[in-house]
C-alpha cells in the first residue's frame, strides 16, 4: 500500500525517514536482540538515548541550563491542572488569555484550583480573532500568564510572545514547538504534547525555569511536582520509553535537515501556498483574521457545505487523508506540521482546484 499525505491534527505525520529507522531497529535495537520497548529505562543504553534526546532538544531550541527539560506523561491536558498547582500558591491570582478550545480547557482546570483572571476572551469573534492588547486586563502580581500559542481546532495562532511585564509567561506550544526558532528565554514555561511535531502520542515535553519549580507544589504528592521529575531526570516513574526514543530520532532528523531555521522557512512557505489557494478562490474560505492565521493548522470551508462529504470522499481517494475539520468548527482542516512535505501541499492545492472546477 502506498503512503498517503496525512493532514491529521494529531496524532500526526512523522518523518518517513524516522519511521524507517524505527522499523529497522524494532526487533533488534543496538544489537541487543530486543526491541527498544523491551529494555529497562534505567539501562545504560536507554539512559544514553534519553540524555542525547534532551541534549539535541536543548541545542535545537537554545535552551539554557537554568531551564529543566522534562519528558512526561499525561498529555498537555494534564499540564492544565499541574501548572497552577506547581507554579502558584493558594491565594495567588493566575492570568489566562482565552483564544479557543484548548485555552478554554486550560481555564477550566485552572479555575478548579486557583483564582483565575481571564485577561481577555476571543469568544465575541467566535474565536477567529485575538482581542487587542489594549483591551487586556492584566494582574500586576500574577503568579504567571498563560496562553495557547496555537489553537489547533480553530487555526488561530499568536505569532509574537505577549508582553506582560515581569510576570512569567507560560505557553501551550503543542502545535508549534519545533516548527521555527523561538526565544525560550522569553518564557517561564513551555509545554507541548508530542503527537504533532515531536513524536507519538503519550509523551509531553515540559521546558520550565528551575527557579519557578524549586519550591513549587508544596503539599502535592511527589509524583505531581515538577521538581520531583526534574531531580529524577524524568524517571521518577517509568517514562514512555518508545515515544522518548522516537522523539530523539525526530530531533536528530530536524538537526540534519537544517534545524529550526530551515523548518520555519519551509513551514511558512507551505502555509503561504495553501492560504493563497484558499484566498484566491470564491469557492473556499478561511474565517481567521489574517494576522492570527496559523502556520500549522489551516481550516477552510466550502461555499456549499453540501459538498463537504464529496470533498472528503474524493480527497481521501486521491491519497489526501484526515482533512475533515473538527466537529465544533466544521468544514476542512489541513494540519501541515514539520513532517508534512511541500509535495503534500502541492497535491492538496491541485485537488482543491480540480474539485472547484468540477463542482463550482
Amino acid at each position: 500500500m502506498a503512503r498517503v499525505f496525512n493532514f491529521s491534527a494529531g496524532p500526526a505525520a512523522l518523518p518517513l525517514e524516522v519511521l524507517e529507522t524505527a522499523k529497522a531497529e524494532l526487533t533488534d535495537w543496538q544489537g541487543s536482540g530486543m526491541s527498544v520497548m523491551e529494555v529497562s529505562h534505567r539501562s545504560k543504553p536507554f539512559v544514553a538515548v534519553a540524555e542525547q534526546a534532551e541534549a539535541d532538544l536543548r541545542e535545537l531550541m537554545g535552551i539554557a541550563d537554568d531551564y529543566a527539560v522534562l519528558f512526561l506523561q499525561g498529555g498537555a491536558t494534564q499540564q492544565f491542572a499541574l501548572i497552577p498547582m506547581n507554579l502558584s500558591t493558594e491565594g495567588q491570582t493566575v492570568d489566562q488569555l482565552v483564544t479557543g478550545s484548548w485555552s478554554k480547557k486550560a481555564l477550566k482546570q485552572g479555575q478548579a484550583v486557583r483564582n483565575v483572571n481571564v485577561v481577555a476572551d476571543g469568544g465575541e469573534s467566535n474565536y477567529t480573532d485575538v482581542p487587542g492588547r489594549d483591551s487586556w486586563s492584566l494582574t500586576a502580581d500574577a503568579a504567571y500568564f498563560h496562553y495557547c500559542g496555537n489553537e489547533t481546532i480553530g487555526g488561530v495562532e499568536i505569532h509574537e510572545v505577549p508582553d506582560v511585564g515581569n510576570v512569567p509567561v507560560v505557553c501551550d506550544m503543542s502545535s508549534t514547538i519545533l516548527s521555527r526558532p523561538i526565544d525560550v528565554s522569553r518564557f517561564g514555561m513551555i509545554y507541548a504534547g508530542a503527537q504533532k511535531n515531536i513524536g507519538p502520542a503519550g509523551l509531553t515535553i515540559v521546558i520550565v525555569r528551575k527557579d519557578l519549580i524549586a519550591d513549587g507544589g508544596a503539599g502535592l504528592p511527589d509524583i505531581l511536582r515538577y521538581s520531583t521529575q526534574a531531580d529524577a531526570g524524568s524517571m521518577s516513574n517509568t517514562p514512555p520509553t518508545f515515544a522518548w526514543y522516537i522523539a530523539g530520532l525526530v530531533f536528530d532528523w530536524i538537526k540534519r535537515n537544517g534545524g529550526l531555521q530551515a523548518m520555519g522557512e519551509l513551514n511558512k512557505a507551505k502555509a503561504d501556498k495553501l492560504y493563497a489557494a484558499v484566498d484566491g478562490s470564491d469557492f473556499y474560505a478561511n474565517p481567521v483574521t489574517p494576522a492570527y492565521r496559523s502556520w500549522m493548522n489551516i481550516p477552510f470551508t466550502l461555499a456549499n457545505p453540501e459538498l463537504d462529504a464529496l470533498f472528503l470522499e474524493q480527497s481521501a481517494a486521491a491519497g489526501l487523508a484526515n482533512l475533515k475539520g473538527h466537529r465544533s468548527v466544521g468544514g476542512m482542516r489541513a494540519s501541515i506540521y514539520n513532517a508534512v512535505p511541500m509535495d503534500a501541499i502541492d497535491a492538496l492545492v491541485s485537488f482543491m482546484q480540480e474539485f472547484e472546477r468540477t463542482n463550482g
